[in-house]
């Protein structure tokens, strides 16, 4: 269900990251739960695997029925797996809406973390660019 085959044999150092991510993902299905939570499913993934995983993401959720939980900070990937996306900042729910609330939002914090932005509500340290 996770798209790899004839691996059995490698060792867990000759998987690629894409793969690692898979096999983890493999054993989280294995016992067929109804939630899944994803802690940054796709960091350290090349944009083409990202959206590999994505579509997995949505697959298992469709073929399995389960309830997906995705922290991540890769919109892109949010993007295109949320039902709802809700953003925290200092342990607090700032913004919980769809994907189109949060493209269209005019939440200050939202769109700063949404557009990667250094400067906005959210403090940053920036003081190397003196």
């Amino acid at each position: 269900m996770v798209g790899l085959r004839d691996i059995e044999k490698l060792k867990p150092a000759a998987l690629s990251g894409g793969m690692k991510k898979r096999v983890g993902l493999a054993r989280a299905i294995a016992y067929r739960p109804k939630y899944v939570f994803y802690d940054e499913p796709t960091t350290g993934l090349d944009p083409i695997m990202s959206d590999v995983i994505g579509s997995l993401i949505l697959y298992l959720k469709k073929e399995l029925n389960i309830t997906s939980i995705v922290v991540t900070h890769d919109m892109q990937s949010a993007y295109k797996i949320a039902d709802r996306i809700i953003m925290l900042y200092l342990g607090k729910v700032i913004f919980n809406g769809t994907v189109d609330e949060v493209k269209n939002t005019k939440n200050k914090y939202v769109r700063q973390f949404v557009e990667g932005s250094g400067f906005g509500p959210i403090p940053v340290d920036t003081s190397f660019e003196r």
